[in-house]
């Protein structure tokens, strides 16, 4: 969605309205997944803010989140959901937010992809690896900048 022409994404209106039914095809039992990172700034100061208070990601406030989400792409002229008709009539049902992934997640994915590989677990690569990964903010390093997209190609520099 972050790449889409604002403005496009409208054209799906008529699947997610309440008539159900377009050109003789009824969609009432459809899914449609849009993927975006907008709302990325909320969801960050939401889970360092529930990180600071050392609150569990689960006693996150979802319907706060979900508004904050919403009214972040409905207003990001940069985004293909701004001033969209789907986001104002809300016809989306949920907003999944995907918070960022701190230190012991990413030592988690080094652990399953030494397991991808046939490697048994190596503390010392695990550390290592986990280590060479960015993190914010920069006073307290505690969420990955990458999740654990890089985890993969960094391995061999530490085999």
């Amino acid at each position: 969605m972050d790449k889409m022409y604002p403005g496009l994404i409208d054209v799906i209106k008529p699947f997610l309205g309440p008539s159900w039914v377009v050109f003789g095809t009824n969609y009432r039992k459809a899914i449609f997944i849009f993927i975006s990172n907008a709302g990325e700034e909320q969801i960050n100061r939401m889970a360092l803010e529930l990180w600071r208070a050392r609150k569990d990601p689960e006693e996150i406030n979802l319907p706060e989140l979900e508004s904050a989400i919403s009214k972040a792409v409905f207003e990001n002229p940069e985004n293909g959901f701004w001033k969209s008709e789907i986001i104002q009539e809300q016809l989306i049902d949920v907003f999944v937010p995907f918070f960022p992934l701190r230190r012991h997640h990413v030592k988690q994915c080094v652990v399953n992809e030494l397991a991808q590989l046939g490697l048994e677990e190596l503390p010392a690569v695990v550390q290592e690896v986990s280590d060479s990964i960015s993190y914010f903010p920069e006073e307290e390093q505690v969420f990955s900048s990458t999740g654990c997209k890089t985890v993969a190609s960094r391995i061999n520099f530490f085999l």
